[in-house]
């Protein structure tokens, strides 16, 4: 699509009720946050569904992928209804099918049931990207566009992180499912504020299959969505490892390693809202991959320090937290990138697109790392994430000069 077309688009840009208010960002965010609350609970809860299904380590890796899969193939459903029916709909809808598919995986009582029932909570979960970002664009205030992606974003580290502490939590008190019935109660009456506060914006009125010929001649947004694949490698090869690298190199205790991994979604959030201020500064599709080209450039210069710290924990730590920063922090300006890119009609089917590079990116580059680690050691796995994230800066690079 061209700058002319965007702009024509952008010019009939169906319009929120609740148009540049920040109160209607902070409803988005939390609906994010609620949403992700859910779906994480599956991360946090493996140790559980180790000892009740007696499963290896490798049949607990199979759970996570289900959970993905379920994700990867609904997102352009999903993105074809918030462009059909309005973001708010299908907002609604999407966390109580979350709370749902929790109550599910809570009751299954075989291993076949509770891949099955993971798969329909990562289902469930294909409708929080293109929702929530279409729902941002309709409600920025003028020119802060980055900055509320950037604080929408965060709803995806915060629900995780809050995940882990209530699962694990109340699994100290009572049977592990608890937690899952109390994410799936709070689901449910979040839907219900939401539903009441929230205007939203319009869709078409129609279920049709999204326009990808018209995407696909939008050089920019296929640059950007190459991009996404080697950002999702790089995002869940440090979520798979983290923890792993902490323990058997640096020779830290289990505890010690989920500190660092926690304190990599800290400063995810913080790098996610600093990112977006900075890009609204300089401005439009522009600023936000040049952020994002920056922030991808230093994480290459950072696992190149990883792999020469020799596995000191402080420098380890450090590193960590400012691929925090980096790496997590580089998906709020991604996706205002990509909003900014293409007509508001088509952001559902866009970030649909762009969803499911990450994911796929998430299924393909873990394996090929635990391989590497397995045979030459993590050295050797770094420097494959390292590659993949400067992969992303060179296809950021591409986005800049065509936007």
């Amino acid at each position: 699509m061209t700058q002319q077309a965007r702009s024509d688009t952008a010019s009939a840009k169906p319009e929120s009720q609740e148009s540049g208010s920040w109160r209607a960002v902070g409803a988005v965010a939390g609906w994010q946050t609620a949403a992700s609350l859910c779906y994480y609970t599956i991360f946090a809860a493996t140790g559980f569904f180790r000892d009740a299904f007696s499963l290896s380590e490798s049949l607990v890796g199979v759970v996570l992928t289900a959970g993905l899969l379920g994700y990867t193939v609904s997102l352009f459903p999903s993105g074809a209804a918030v462009d059909g029916f309005g973001e708010k709909r299908v907002m609604v809808f999407g966390l109580v099918a979350l709370a749902v598919a929790l109550i599910g995986v809570s009751f299954a009582p075989t291993y076949a049931l509770l891949l099955g029932s993971v798969a329909l909570l990562g289902a469930a979960y294909s409708t929080a990207m293109p929702a929530s970002n279409r729902g941002i664009v309709g409600v920025a205030p003028a020119g802060r566009k980055n900055l509320a992606m950037g604080l929408k974003q965060v709803g995806v580290t915060a629900g995780s992180g809050a995940s882990s502490l209530v699962v694990t939590g109340i699994a100290a008190v009572a049977v592990w499912q608890v937690g899952f019935w109390v994410i799936a109660v709070v689901a449910v009456a979040y839907a219900v504020v939401f539903a009441v506060q929230y205007q939203g914006t319009p869709g078409t009125g129609q279920f049709e299959r999204p326009e990808l010929s018209g995407l696909g001649n939008n050089n920019a947004y296929v640059a950007l969505v190459a991009a996404g694949f080697f950002i999702g490698a790089s995002i869940f090869s440090m979520l798979g490892y983290t923890v792993l690298y902490v323990q058997d190199v640096v020779q830290a205790s289990p505890t010690v390693a989920g500190v660092v991994l926690a304190l990599t979604q800290v400063t995810g959030s913080i790098g996610r809202i600093g990112a977006g201020t900075l890009a609204d500064r300089l401005g439009g599709a522009n600023g936000a991959a040049t952020v994002a080209l920056g922030q991808l450039a230093v994480a290459v210069a950072l696992f190149g320090l990883l792999v020469s710290s020799g596995g000191g924990l402080a420098l380890t730590i450090l590193v960590f937290v400012a691929l925090g920063l980096t790496i997590h922090g580089s998906t709020g300006v991604f996706y205002s990138c990509l909003s900014s890119v293409v007509a508001d009609d088509d952001i559902g089917a866009a970030t649909a697109g762009g969803q499911t590079a990450i994911n796929t990116g998430g299924l393909v580059a873990p394996p090929a790392f635990g391989i590497l680690v397995e045979s030459l050691g993590y050295d050797a796995g770094w420097m494959l994430v390292a590659g993949l994230s400067a992969a992303a800066a060179v296809l950021l690079f591409a986005v800049r000069r065509r936007t």
